[in-house]
């Protein structure tokens, strides 16, 4: 008896660990997969690494600042050699980025230049997680993931002003920088 019983808490527990791994792809994994890969570019960046000691924030956009923790950013370079392959990493990230975990906060672009998203994981006041969607149809696309605690989208977005006049030295960061302008 003891022996059946522990042989369906056995079955039970590897059941429960296959169902909770097997839940899709995310873009945590979909940034691993794709990081050292040819026509990707990444980067993870720490929120301390933009110095915002030159500029002068609002007391909203410091506690904006202050919330963030670090960037990921994932960008697929398009280029003559690589436009099937283009397609179908677009493709990718906007079938994981359609999961209903993912909320969205804005979008904008048009068909013919490209387009933008921003979405969140979590709730507009206490985001976990922020992403920053886009592609340019003759340039590629890129991902980033902020990063942080108790984020808030308001606050966050404030921001946006001290990014479009920052001087940034990295050119990775630079890809964040014209998605907010």
């Amino acid at each position: 008896m003891i022996q059946s019983i522990k042989k369906s808490m056995v079955v039970l527990l590897l059941a429960v660990a296959f169902t909770s791994c097997n839940q899709g792809p995310t873009l945590q994994t979909y940034f691993v997969d794709n990081e050292l890969k040819p026509g990707f570019i990444s980067g993870d960046i720490p929120a301390s690494f933009i110095d915002v000691e030159k500029v002068e924030l609002t007391d909203e956009q410091k506690e904006a600042y202050e919330s963030v923790d670090k960037l990921n950013i994932l960008a697929f370079t398009l280029g003559e050699d690589n436009k099937e392959e283009y397609k179908v990493e677009l493709e990718k990230v906007k079938a994981i980025l359609k999961d209903s975990k993912y909320q969205e906060l804005m979008r904008g672009g048009n068909t013919k230049d490209g387009k933008f998203m921003v979405k969140f994981i979590g709730d507009v006041e206490n985001i976990d997680e922020l992403i920053v969607f886009g592609n340019a149809n003759d340039k590629g696309f890129v991902v980033a993931r902020v990063l942080g605690d108790d984020m808030n989208a308001g606050k966050l977005m404030s921001l946006q002003s001290v990014l479009k006049d920052m001087n940034f030295d990295d050119s990775n960061l630079e890809v964040i920088k014209d998605f907010f302008k």
